[in-house]
This record gives structure tokens, C-alpha cells and sequence, in this order.
């Protein structure tokens, strides 16, 4: 719909004028006939057709609420490579990964940095980030059956806790429920299944607290933990993935959010998480484990007993009153002291991957799988219905609800704000005050003009860039899920923040306009504070689509204000419009800076005598808005401009979040014969390790928890790849 580059700016040369109107009107009305247009079509698994769908229906047309139906799933062969950018280079993330998770059991993906955990988690639940660098190949079966990860309702439990942090968990469930559960109609019963989940999770005696975040104190760590697995499993979903729950977490509170998994799993749910050392009361609640080292297998099945005798047929027994994780820890991880002891390492590594991968057979799970005979009618009853439940105007009410409490209970950003509203106007009025009509006075008057128009612009959009890009993940999630569309929240946010978003500028004007005594009618100052107004929310319209153009807050501080700088050079003040280059042209019909300095400039000039003395004095407010190419042109022109400046930024921004929204790598088949072929386990002695070492000496181990991708973190690799070109 909209061309970023050339074309765009071709468009909006003329912004001011006709030709833009109709650009910017035609691509509004195709973006308000795509808002309003409604949910699309229910997403159905691929195995599934319309008809089945309805016979299914028929069996059964009772909602599906708080009913969790058991889902084994298998996965074998799992590979996946990351190449680098010359595609010379292979390295592998996971390397012929297989197991099993079944219903009622707790199992943890266990391994030291690096060794694939958060990958292997990702992969599982259909959340792996696509890249085109990235292969990925494998085999998922859901109830016995191929299946893709549609085919089964999920909940994903994240490490960072993200919420909207002027709501209460009470508030937070509810909207949820509704946006959610449109399908259970009554308050009653609403209330009745969030205060049940509050009771599950451990979470009723905060029922009542605000999230909060690092400005204002909430509830603790674990009770956000709990709170998301609670958000999570509202749509009652069949498999629970948990990535890192303990992190950050002291050893109580771990406890208990894995004493809550454990009860999730017992309830019915097939839950899977990753850990990287838990403690051994953790540890005894899990009922199978999966190890990995460098993306290779070395054990799946059960987490009591058999690991331990497993491992002892090795040689390796583990002592008494010693933590299990600590000693399989030790047993899979490298030891980079020496050479010596990093050859050793990886030979016993490499013995146990090569070990298992022959007595795999051996080890079996305790708990049957599903009966194949069932798993056509599970996959259909746990298929994801997709959007298609709740009205586009229900959702767009129930958003601006949490907007606007979000927006208006933020005390501590909006006193901040609030504050240097007033603090700048004050230091404006001393410095400009009680302007007279003397020929100095009037280029101190576009001085002042147009630092209120820069102050004015730059509050809103810093405020926005710091804010946006940590909301947009929240509703990336949420979006992902199917609880909302797109439009009813971007139009929720505009409606919602504007009584917020103007009580600053009109703070602002209703101190500066006396103390600067600027043109001293009633309707002039009211003229001035609506379009200080409106330029606000047309910068707090830039931030919402630089937030959506880049992927962090940092990168989002960085991209704004440099914007904002050059519309600042082209805002008419520091460069006259008819000066300016014909390549620059288009810049001031898009800054905001110029048409609000435009605006306040005919609002304060127009009628205005000045004192004089000469022929060559400025006597009249025309003549200087002649000098500053603002003659001709009325009020009614700037604020039309920065109408369409604020449409066409909130259509940019749906169109970016429209075509950033993630996307997700998918499994292709398993080739043996290609893999085999290409990738040979071959040893390194300790002299190529020594040398490797003086060469490229490995890097210390991070945190995975901002780790998309969790690869190796070492770059002495257990194997050579051959015959990759």
C-alpha cells in the first residue's frame, strides 16, 4: 500500500497541498476498509478440512473451556544448523536431537551453556525465529501422528515477564479471559474460572496489586512467573513450554513455580521446560529429563534412577548426597583449564553422544503413548480455532480499557512529565519574558515560537520511543495467540492517550503564553495550546512507527531524536523554505517542527504592529511572516498538515507491525543420507586443541536469556565438518 524510498518522498513533496491529501485519503480509506473489515478466516491445522471440522462439531458442541486434552508428542532426528553469512561454515545447534514428551509428566531439557536447550524449546513449540541461515530439519508427531504445531493448543512461558504494569493480576486475568474466552458471556462465570486460576497459581493473596515494573514496585518475581503461566493457561492449552522459569529467581521462589509446573503436569497437561542447574528438590519433581552437550543427545527418559544407573555402566557413578543435576552437569560439560582436560572432555562427550544413540532402544518411558485410534478426533478437538470469536468493536473496547487505565494510573511518567512541562515553561517565560514591540523583540519572538515547538515535539516522542518498543512485544504475544487484531489496538492507543497526551502541552502553553506575553486575546492563546496539541500526538504518532521500525528501546532513543534533529533544520526557522535544495523540498512538507512553528507564527504575527523608526522596519506581523515564507497561509493549513501527517504515520506503523510481526522457521523432513555425508565426527588431539586455543581462545559463558538462538559458546568445535563448500 504504502512505498518507503523514492516514491514516498515523490508523494509527499507536496504535502500542504492536493496532491498529498489524495495520496494520504486513498491510502487511509484502504487502510480503514482493511481495520474495520473484521477477523479473518479461523486458522486450521493443515490436516484438517472444513468437513471434518463440522463433523466434529456435531460430536461435540459444548465450548472446550478448562478442558485439557492429552497430548503426547514425539520428535526425532532433530537437526539444526546456523551457516554464516558466506555460507562457507556450518555450525550446529542441534544434531539429530530425539525424545518424548507425554501427558501428566514434567520433563526438563537439561545442559550446560550453550548445549541447545533454549533452541531445542523453541523448535518444539514452533517458535524458532526464521532466518535464512537457519536449517532446520526433523520429525514431530503429535498423538502418533505428523503433525505441524497448529495442531495442538499451546501455552509459552518466556523468561522475561512482560506485562502491562498499571493493571492488577486480578485485571490482567480478567482481560485476558475476555479477550481470550469471548465464549463464556457471563461476568459470573468469568470471574468464577479467573478466581479459580488465582487459587491454582498461588496468586489470590495478590490478586489486588499492580504488576508494577523497575519505576513503581509490584509483586515479586515468582508471582509474575506465576502470573504468566496463569495468562497462559487461560485458553486451557494441552502443552505448557517454560523457557529458563527459574531465572532470576531466588531458591525459594523456584521451588515454587516448579512445584506449580509439577501440579500443571499432574493436572493432565504435557509440560516441557528448560533449565540449566536446578537444586535437587527441583530436580526430584521432574519425572524425565533430556540432556543435551553442544546440540548433541546424550540421555532421554526418565529422571529417577535410570540416569544414574545409565551412566554408571560408563564408569561414571554419581556420589551419595550429591545433587543429580550437579553431576550430570559435570559429566557433560568441557573443562577449559587445559588442553589436556579439554581433549578429555569432549572424547567422554563424544563417547556418551555415540553410546546413547546405540542404546536409545533400551531406555523407555514409564507412561503409554495416546491410542493412535484417538488422535485424529484430539487433534481436532485441540486445534487452534484461531480469530473469528469475539467482534472487532469487543475488542476494541476491552483494549481501550487497558489503555486507558494504563495510560492515566502511570503516576510516577506522568508526574515526570507533568513536571518538566511546567519546569521548561517557566524557563522560557524568564528567559523570553514580557516581550515587547520592538524590532529586536520579534526575532525573539520566532525564537520562542519555535523552541516551543521543538520542546513540545521532543517531550512526546521520547516519552513514546521509551515506552512503545517494550509494549509492542506484550501485544506481539498476545496478537500471536489470537486475542486481538491489529486495528482495534492501534486505534484503542490513539483514543485512549488523548486526554493524557494534551493535559502536558495545555500545561505547558498556560504557563508560557503570559509570562512571554505573547498576543494577548483569549482566542490566540487558545489557538496556540491546540496546535502545540496537535503536534504532540502527531510525535507521539513518529515514535509509535519508529518503535515499529527497529527492534529495541536503545535502537528506538537512537533513530528518534535524529529524525526529529533533521526536522528540526527544515522546521522554517534555522533554514527558509525557499532556500532550501531541491533535493531537501519534501522535508519540510513532512516536519512536524515546521508546520506547528508555521501554525504559532500566523497565530502571533497576524495582526500584530510593531514600533518603527525607518522605512526599512518591520511594521506589521505580515511583513515578518513574508520573511519567512509564511505569507498567505492561515491556521486552518498547518493543522490539516499535521492531521495527515498523524494518518499517515499510524498507517506506516500498522503496516510495519504488519510486516514485522514474527515469523517462525519451519521443520522440513529429515535427510540421513544428506547429514551423514556431510558431517564426520572426527576427534581433535591435544595439539590442534592447544593450537586453536592460541589462535581463538573460547569466550566466557553468557546468559541465555536473551538468546534467540542458543548456540555453543565455544568455538573449539567436537567435530570437523567436511564436504560443506
Amino acid at each position: 500500500m504504502v512505498r518507503f524510498g523514492g516514491k514516498m518522498a515523490g508523494q509527499l513533496v507536496s504535502l500542504g497541498g492536493n496532491g498529498a491529501g489524495q495520496f494520504l485519503a486513498a491510502a487511509a480509506v484502504a487502510l480503514l476498509l482493511r481495520l474495520f473489515s473484521g477477523p479473518g478466516p479461523a486458522l486450521m491445522p493443515e490436516d484438517e478440512s472444513p468437513d471434518d471440522e463440522k463433523n466434529d462439531a456435531a460430536d461435540d458442541d459444548s465450548p472446550d473451556v478448562g478442558k485439557v486434552f492429552p497430548v503426547t508428542i514425539r520428535w526425532s532426528n532433530i537437526t539444526c544448523s546456523l551457516s554464516d553469512k558466506s555460507s562457507k561454515s556450518v555450525r550446529f545447534l542441534l544434531n539429530n536431537v530425539s525424545g518424548e514428551a507425554k501427558p501428566g509428566r514434567l520433563l526438563a531439557i537439561m545442559g550446560p551453556s550453550g548445549s541447545g536447550k533454549t533452541t531445542l524449546l523453541n523448535v518444539l513449540a514452533g517458535q524458532l525465529m526464521a532466518s535464512p541461515r537457519l536449517h532446520l530439519s526433523g520429525l514431530l508427531e503429535v498423538n502418533g501422528r505428523p503433525s505441524s504445531n497448529r495442531a495442538y493448543k499451546l501455552a509459552y512461558v518466556r523468561q522475561e515477564d512482560l506485562f502491562f504494569s498499571q493493571l492488577t493480576v486480578r485485571e490482567t486475568l480478567s482481560l485476558a479471559a475476555e479477550l481470550q474466552l469471548p465464549e463464556i458471556a457471563s461476568v459470573e462465570e468469568r470471574d468464577e474460572y479467573v478466581n479459580n486460576l488465582l487459587f491454582k497459581l498461588g496468586l489470590a493473596s495478590c490478586a489486588d496489586t499492580n504488576v508494577g515494573d523497575a519505576k513503581v514496585r509490584g509483586i515479586s518475581g515468582g508471582e509474575k512467573k506465576r502470573l504468566s503461566l496463569a495468562c497462559e493457561l487461560i485458553a486451557s492449552p494441552s502443552v505448557i513450554f517454560s523457557d529458563e522459569p527459574t531465572t532470576g529467581l531466588d531458591a525459594f521462589q523456584a521451588e515454587k513455580v516448579m512445584e506449580t509446573l509439577r501440579q500443571l503436569a499432574q493436572d493432565g497437561h504435557t509440560v516441557i521446560c528448560s533449565i540449566h542447574q536446578p537444586r535437587g528438590s527441583v530436580y526430584g519433581k521432574f519425572d524425565d529429563i533430556v540432556l543435551l552437550a553442544e546440540g548433541a543427545l546424550v540421555y532421554a527418559g526418565s529422571a529417577h534412577d535410570v540416569p544414574l544407573t545409565y551412566f554408571s555402566k560408563f564408569g561414571y557413578r554419581c556420589p551419595d548426597h550429591v545433587n543429580p543435576a550437579e553431576f550430570l552437569a559435570d559429566l557433560i560439560s568441557i573443562d577449559y583449564s587445559s588442553a589436556e582436560s579439554v581433549y578429555s572432555s569432549r572424547k567422554r562427550i563424544d563417547g556418551l553422544v555415540e553410546s546413547f544413540s546405540q542404546q536409545s532402544s533400551t531406555i523407555l518411558y514409564a507412561t503409554p503413548l495416546t491410542r493412535k485410534e484417538d488422535s485424529k478426533k484430539l487433534s481436532r478437538k485441540t486445534g487452534v480455532k484461531g480469530k473469528g470469536k469475539g467482534s472487532w468493536w469487543r475488542e476494541f473496547w476491552l483494549l481501550l480499557r487497558r489503555a486507558w487505565m494504563q495510560a492515566s494510573r502511570d503516576g510516577p511518567t506522568n508526574k515526570v512529565r507533568a513536571t518538566m512541562s511546567i519546569a521548561s515553561a517557566i524557563i522560557f517565560g524568564s528567559v523570553f519574558w514580557r516581550m515587547g514591540k520592538s524590532q529586536t523583540s520579534i526575532q525573539d519572538r520566532m525564537g520562542l515560537l519555535q523552541v516551543a515547538a521543538i520542546n513540545t515535539a521532543m517531550a512526546a516522542l521520547t516519552k513514546t520511543v521509551g515506552v512503545f518498543p517494550k509494549e509492542r512485544a506484550i501485544v506481539d504475544r498476545e496478537r500471536a495467540k489470537g486475542s486481538y487484531a491489529l486495528g482495534p489496538y492501534l486505534l484503542s492507543k490513539l483514543i485512549a492517550e488523548i486526554p493524557v497526551g494534551a493535559a502536558f502541552p495545555l500545561m505547558f502553553g498556560a504557563v508560557l503564553y503570559p509570562m512571554s506575553r505573547l498576543h494577548p486575546t483569549f482566542s490566540r492563546f487558545g489557538k496556540f495550546c491546540g496546535i502545540v496539541t496537535a503536534e504532540s500526538f502527531a510525535a507521539s504518532a513518529m515514535g509509535l512507527t519508529v518503535g515499529a521500525m527497529v527492534p529495541t528501546t536503545e535502537a528506538a532513543m537512537a533513530v528518534g531524536p535524529s529524525l526529529m534533529t533533521v526536522f528540526i533544520v527544515f522546521g522554517g526557522y534555522y533554514v527558509n523554505a525557499d532556500n532550501t535544495p531541491i533535493i531537501f523540498r519534501w522535508i519540510p512538507n513532512v516536519s512536524l517542527i515546521r508546520w506547528a512553528f508555521q501554525g504559532l507564527c500566523i497565530n502571533e504575527f497576524r495582526g500584530l504592529q510593531f514600533d518603527h523608526q525607518s522605512s526599512i522596519d518591520v511594521e506589521t506581523g505580515e511583513q515578518a511572516l513574508e520573511r519567512l515564507s509564511f505569507g498567505g497561509r492561515h491556521i486552518k493549513d498547518t493543522v490539516v498538515a499535521q492531521s495527515r501527517i498523524l494518518l499517515f504515520l499510524y498507517c506506516t506503523t500498522y503496516l510495519l507491525l504488519e510486516k514485522n510481526k514474527p515469523s517462525y522457521q519451519r521443520l522440513e523432513p529429515p535427510c540421513h543420507e544428506q547429514i551423514q555425508s556431510q558431517v564426520q565426527l572426527e576427534p581433535l588431539d591435544p595439539d590442534e586443541v592447544k593450537q586453536l586455543q592460541q589462535l581463538d581462545p573460547p569466550p566466557p559463558k553468557k546468559d541465555e536469556s536473551n538468546q534467540q538462538l542458543e548456540s555453543p559458546s565455544v568455538e573449539i568445535r567436537p567435530f570437523i565438518l567436511e564436504g560443506i563448500k
